[in-house]
């Protein structure tokens, strides 16, 4: 499985990128749950799911320009090893300058992603989670490590499939509640589950546990 960029611009660590936040806290969702991390969530999104918790995300000129540099020096600066870039849609931009730096302080680089638009960044570790408001890129699924499918209704666990039936055999399938839904929707997720072992259920468990 390949997730290395499929376009690349000069790289350079004064490239800047308009940022809503970095934070230091526990990934709470998908493969990686449960395990210290940096986020650093990137403004401007182009996909505008109706249930996102982070519409203030969406415009990304009303969030300050960093640098790659100052990003990777503040999530060095943390204990955490792994790094968590996430939106918004961070495809939107260019983020091998990004992943350069991070990875120059030897730390994991982790895309959360719609993916959009074309991959960019040399990445650990990418995090697809298709949406119906915008299809993905031709052959997007084929760089992903983890299938993430929000489930908002049974309709969803089809349109599940068909996602899976095109990533890689060695990508990890997770289905996960829409948080707003989840009281609806977890008894039809652990029904597919049980039907079908291929997919795990996510939680969002740092919203359980009140985790910023």
């Amino acid at each position: 499985m390949n997730a290395s960029i499929t376009t690349r611009a000069e790289p350079t660590a004064a490239t800047t990128y308009p940022v809503m936040e970095i934070f230091h806290t526990v990934q709470g969702e998908g493969l990686y749950s449960g395990q210290a991390a940096c986020f650093i969530r990137l403004g401007g999104c182009d996909v505008g799911c109706a249930w996102c918790d982070v519409k203030e995300s969406w415009d990304a000129s009303v969030h300050p320009q960093r640098s790659a540099a100052d990003l990777a020096a503040e999530a060095d600066s943390h204990p955490a090893r792994i790094v968590v870039v996430t939106g918004g849609e961070p495809l939107m931009h260019d983020l091998t300058p990004l992943t350069d730096a991070l990875r120059a302080r030897g730390l994991r680089t982790h895309l959360e992603t719609s993916g959009t638009h074309p991959l960019t960044g040399d990445w650990h570790h990418v995090c697809f989670s298709p949406k119906k408001f915008k299809a993905p890129v031709h052959g997007f699924h084929r760089l992903a490590h983890e299938l993430k499918v929000i489930v908002v209704n049974r309709h969803d666990l089809g349109w599940a499939d068909a996602h899976a039936a095109q990533v890689d055999p060695g990508c990890v399938l997770f289905l996960q509640p829409e948080w707003e839904k989840r009281d609806r929707v977890m008894p039809l997720i652990v029904e597919k589950v049980m039907a079908d072992p291929r997919w795990r259920i996510s939680l969002q468990i740092h919203k359980t546990l009140n985790i910023p």
